[in-house]
Order: structure tokens, then sequence, then C-alpha cells
């Protein structure tokens, strides 16, 4: 999750006002691609809410077990163990600049006049041979080399005339200076990298400053991602009348991939129900998450579902939300691996899989919060959404550089341009499920997506 954000000061435009017809146009495509009617026309009915089925998903989630790995490929992963040092960091006392290692209470006086030492050796970085300095003397060191035994402080060369044979010294130094002690950036004993940290570039290099060249992770989870329709084609094809490219293998892998999952993307699977059966059965053994995009909703929804039942059971439903409310989970295979069966229309799909699966991937990882940051935002244009029904709209989040205020513009003005909005966004503006429009000026909640470079 990024923090950065446009920062110019928002200001409200009159040909990104009209949201009305962007949200109608959800509930539209929704309508036609699940089978199932709008709100309005359908009447009160059955739903179940967003956070009972937040909560349904995230009681699944099955944490792969942790695996040792070197350190080299840990990068992104979350720590499965305490890390406990075994060796100081550093290990022995050290240069901490270029310049002469001396004893502090022969410089003491260099503050009021100079004090000349002679220059009894040198010792480079990475020296092994030990060295004793004799009171009233100076060893030129440099950066991160061993100090001579009764040194206790370095002279920085720039205090210093830099001779090498007698050195004058004009300013004094204390005891430790410019000096890094044995252990004192990590002690032995000490915790170096926490079980959970997530383990970047600085826990990488901690990890190889203490001398661990393999740490226990948990792997990313797998999830493999399955597109059924037979009006489905690949992009390498041309589509005949009646087909559709292939969009929702390519984008729901890639939003698993920024969630953190090892991704397989199975690709498009024809409505045959045998052979359905046969690609997902498949992928259970393989996953430790299943997505069918195209599973829910409709003629063919029902199909899947009955080609899918006997792998275990998979409760189909209306979520109270929009866009993607009828939707299927289940806990299939030998394994109960949970299995998600979501609309075929991309924006209803990537809608759900923001809300339903990311969570439940960044919670398989050991994630310790697995939801998007969420912010107050300042509404720009007026909305409505569908009443009894939480609302996700798309929106570009936007930052007054004047007093740091959030505010938010809903994108998108028609249903052809609803994925192409999406790409745009920024962010998903909530509207709860009692609110039936909002009105510019009005706060509102936003949950953070990935920022666009």
């Amino acid at each position: 999750m990024t923090d950065s954000l446009d920062s110019t000061p928002a200001t409200p435009t009159e040909d990104v006002a009209a949201t009305e017809p962007a949200i109608q146009a959800v509930a539209a495509a929704e309508s036609a691609e699940t089978g199932v009617p709008t709100e309005e026309s359908a009447g009160s009915g059955e739903f179940r809410s967003v956070d009972e089925q937040i909560a349904l998903t995230l009681d699944a989630a099955v944490r792969p077990r942790p695996v040792r790995v070197a350190i080299s490929e840990a990068q992104g992963l979350l720590c499965a163990e305490e890390v406990v040092a075994e060796h100081a960091l550093p290990g022995f006392d050290q240069a901490a600049v270029d310049g002469y290692a001396v004893r502090s209470v022969d410089v003491q006086t260099a503050g009021q006049e100079p004090v000349q030492l002679p220059v009894v050796g040198e010792i480079p970085a990475g020296s092994r041979q030990p060295r004793r300095l004799q009171p009233g003397q100076a060893v030129r060191v440099d950066t991160g080399a061993p100090l001579p035994t009764l040194a206790d402080a370095v002279v920085p060369t720039a205090y210093t005339d830099g001779h090498q044979a007698k050195v004058t010294i004009h300013r004094s130094v204390p005891s430790a200076g410019y000096v890094r002690r044995a252990g004192e950036d990590v002690q032995i004993g000490d915790v170096a990298v926490r079980k959970g940290d997530t383990i970047g570039s600085a826990q990488v290099g901690l990890l190889a400053a203490v001398g661990r060249a393999k740490v226990l992770v948990y792997p990313r989870p797998r999830v493999s991602i399955v597109s059924v329709g037979d009006e489905l084609v690949d992009i390498d094809r041309t589509p005949s009348v009646g087909q559709v490219y292939d969009v929702n293998s390519y984008a729901l892998a890639a939003a698993a991939r920024d969630a953190g999952a090892e991704v397989s993307r199975v690709g498009i699977v024809p409505g045959d129900p045998k052979r359905l059966r046969e690609v997902v059965e498949g992928r259970l053994l393989m996953s430790e998450i299943v997505v069918v995009a195209g599973g829910a909703g409709g003629s063919s929804g029902d199909e899947v579902h009955a080609a899918l039942s006997d792998l275990g059971h998979i409760d189909m439903t209306r979520v109270a939300m929009h866009p993607g409310s009828v939707q299927g989970f289940g806990r299939l295979g030998p394994d109960s691996v949970p299995t998600f069966l979501i609309p075929g229309n991309p924006m209803s799909a990537l809608v759900v899989f923001e809300v339903l699966v990311r969570p439940l991937i960044r919670t398989a990882r050991g994630t310790r919060n697995p939801h998007r940051r969420v912010v107050g935002a300042r509404l720009l244009s007026s909305i409505t959404s569908t009443k009894g029904r939480r609302g996700y709209l798309r929106g570009q989040l936007l930052r007054d550089e004047a007093n740091g205020e959030y505010l938010v513009q809903p994108l998108g003005t028609s249903g052809a341009h609803l994925l192409a909005s999406l790409a745009e966004a920024n962010c998903l503006i909530t509207v709860e499920e009692d609110l039936t429009e909002v009105a510019a000026g009005d706060q509102v909640k936003v949950t953070f997506l990935a920022q666009r470079a």
C-alpha cells in the first residue's frame, strides 16, 4: 500500500460530476451478466452482509507450511521463526572512520595545543593480524579495520595533518569516539528478525550480517485462476461474432500476484461440466485458493455449481454488495481448499476479488492486517447507490496541498467504460448499505488501491 498520491489541490469539474449513470450502468451490467435482477426490480430478497461473507472466507484461510530458503530467495516473504543472533554485530571493535587509532588519554589536550604521536603501523580493513598499541603511539586505520589492543578511540584524518611517520593531532576525541564497539548493533542472543516480519532488503542484509545463509519463511499461497465460458478466446486469437477476449484470467492473476500469491493462470475452460470438474479437481491438489471466474449467476452459474458440487459444498448466495452480489464460496477437495465462484463481468470480478479474495490471500500469507488502508475523504461529486447493498465505486483519490485533506472524485460515466475507469482508479469509494445517495462535500470511506506509476 502506498500513501503517495496526486498532491495537486483537487477541484470539482463539471464533466465528471454525473456519476448516477455509472452507478446504474454497474447494476445493469451485473444484472445482464448474472441473470439476476437488480435490487429495484427484484424487490426484497435475502442478502448476506459483506462483513459476514468476509468473515466466512477468512475463516477458511490455510497457511502453507513453512519452508527454509536461502536468504537471497526470501525477499517479500514472511519470516516463520525468531532469528536469534549467534554472532555479535559488529564482531569486534572497529574504526568508524579513516584515521588514527589512539589512546584517548594521549590526545586529551589536543584541543588546547597540537599533540604529536609517532605512527607505528597501519591496519587496513579486513586485517587479521593482531597489533598492540603502546602509550603515546598511533596506528593508521581504515574504516572497518579492527582496533589495536589498548586503543579506545580513533582520531579522524580531518583532525590531523595526515602524516604517516609522525602525526600532528589538532582536536581531542573522547573514549569510544569514532569506534564501533563489538555488539553495538546486535548482541549475541538478540532477535535479529522477528517471526511474522516481512523480509525486505534491510532484513536480508541483517540476516547476512549475523551469518544466516537460510531462513524459515511462509511460502506464498498458491492461487489458481480459471475462466469459464464458451464465448471466451485467448488474446492471441481474433474473436469471432459472439466471442470476447478472456480478460478475467489475466486481470485476476495480476491481482493475485499483487496480493502476494504464487499464481497459476489456468486460462479458459469451456462450459463442459466434465472438463471443468477435471480441471478444478486437479488444481485443488496444488493450490491453497482456487478462483473460478464466470462461475456465478444465470444458467451457466448453475451448471458450474452442479459440476463442482460433488467435490464439496459450495454456498451460492447473494451478498449485499454491488457490483458482484451473486457469488459462490466453498471448501472443495480432500484438503478443503477455499474456492470462489465469481461473476464473469471483469468489473464485477475485480471488485469481488478486491473485497473477498485478496484479504484471504493476505491472511494465508500470515499478514497481520489483511485489509488495505482506509481513509476518510471529501466527495467532489454526488453519487447514488443501490438501497440495501454496500456500493464499491471507482475513484481518484487526491490530497489538498494546502491542508492535507483527502479528496475523492468518482470515475466512470457509462457501462462501456467500467473496466477502463477501474484502470484509472487509485481507490474504491465505499457507500454503506443504508445510503442511496451521497452529496458532494460529504465524507466517505475510501480504500487505497495500488498506486499507478
